[in-house]
């Protein structure tokens, strides 16, 4: 290999400018032309690897378990909301399609702990163009699941037992089981009332007792408030609700 380079620099040594000139112009053409194709080469390479992997990222950019969680929103911001999302879908729903009338949501079931009775809600939604003069009633079902009797469970409220009365357009009146006593005993339910369009809603605590097989509808008293809000059963004070 060196005697080629040493004769081939002699021979060059020896020719003409014009065919020297001539010369080193094929010779860098040449080393042009192989490294064009060597990175054609390796464009193509990687080109072909990252065909392969646009479906892959895709595909798991729409994942149902990346996509953000449906979050329930509630009139009064309370930490057993209604199904206020389903209300408002609904009635926009209804106005879109112009086809107005009653619409139906069941509430998922809440199991008593030693397993023996499941409380669930079925809301009405009486839907009319403007929102203010729809309607919404709910009945909350107690199931044995031993025999399979159903009793139905209502509240002692301003609204519960009226709001078909036609002075009280837009009148909201829903009943949902929120929580079960460790012991099962006693369920307790959250009676949410008010008005569309309005800021008046309030809290009922409506507790189903086993035992007395009785139902009993709680409110504040000896208070002045606006808005009451059911937190649930005391946890200093389990026989009482806040």
């Amino acid at each position: 290999m060196l005697k080629r380079q040493l004769s081939l620099a002699g021979w060059l040594k020896n020719q003409p400018l014009g065919l020297l000139l001539a010369t080193l112009m094929l010779i860098t053409s040449s080393l042009y032309a192989e490294k064009a194709k060597a990175n054609e080469s390796l464009v193509a390479s990687q080109s072909s690897v990252l065909s392969s992997q646009p479906l892959r990222e895709v595909t798991e950019a729409i994942k149902p378990d990346l996509t953000e969680p449906y979050v329930q929103s509630d009139p009064l911001n309370s930490p057993y909301p209604i199904p206020w999302n389903w209300v408002l879908e609904t009635h926009a729903e209804l106005v879109a399609n112009q086809s107005f009338g009653f619409r139906y949501y069941r509430s998922q079931s809440l199991v008593s702990p030693d397993g023996k009775y499941a409380a669930y809600s079925r809301i009405q939604l009486q839907g009319q163009p403007e929102l203010y003069r729809s309607r919404i009633s709910s009945v909350m079902f107690l199931e044995n699941l031993q025999t399979g009797h159903l009793r139905i469970i209502t509240a002692s409220s301003p609204l519960a037992n009226h709001h078909n009365d036609d002075k009280l357009s837009g009148a909201i009146a829903i009943l949902i089981p929120v929580s079960w006593t460790e012991s099962s005993d006693r369920l307790l339910g959250r009676q949410f009332e008010g008005f569309f369009n309005s800021s008046d809603g309030s809290d009922y605590a409506v507790i189903w007792d086993r035992n007395q097989n009785t139902v009993t509808t709680l409110a504040p008293k000896r208070i002045h408030y606006t808005n009451a809000l059911l937190l649930g059963w005391s946890q200093a004070n389990p026989n009482q609700v806040l």
